[in-house]
């Protein structure tokens, strides 16, 4: 009988899979390496989930109640909150520990700016005199600062609030 090898999709995923495990730091030799001083803090970065979790919530049912009544197109969450790296198996239960919960306030942050920024262009679509450090995707779509001719045609455009009848 002839001896088959693997496929190289499985071969390439087994060595993946040793490699990663080659380099996962044991828990106890990881927590020799940290400064004490980082250990001591690192409660008071975990205690910002607490009001993360209520601007998510917050933010969230804003958008979900008042969006579709100014006409602007709801945020997909899942687009920013991505949760892959807690899952590389060359991090041991700390680092993924850290990792999903970075990769939840910086992406929760950025649902946020963009919630922010849709609501933004919709009601005040004004550049700064002074342009912010980082502004946000729709900034550029913006009416320069000072001009009313071309704020009032922008926003005249806007789709009004849906009347009641």
């Amino acid at each position: 009988m002839e001896a088959h090898s693997p496929h190289p999709a499985a071969t390439e995923g087994l060595l993946e899979h040793l490699e990663h495990r080659l380099f996962k730091k044991p828990l106890w030799t990881y927590l020799r390496g940290v400064h004490p001083l980082v250990i001591l803090t690192s409660p008071i970065i975990y205690l910002c989930a607490i009001p993360f979790f209520a601007l998510d919530l917050a933010v969230t049912i804003y958008q979900t109640i008042c969006f579709p009544v100014y006409g602007i197109a709801k945020v997909p969450r899942r687009d920013y909150l991505v949760f892959d790296r807690g899952r590389l198996g060359y991090l041991n239960a700390i680092e993924k520990v850290g990792c999903v919960y970075c990769s939840y306030a910086n992406g929760l942050l950025a649902y946020i700016v963009e919630i922010a920024a849709r609501t933004e262009q919709h009601f005040c679509p004004i550049k700064h005199v002074r342009p912010p450090l980082r502004p946000h995707s729709h900034y550029p779509t913006f009416v320069p600062y000072g001009d009313p001719r071309a704020y009032r045609k922008l926003v005249d455009r806007i789709a009004p609030a849906p009347r009641s009848a």
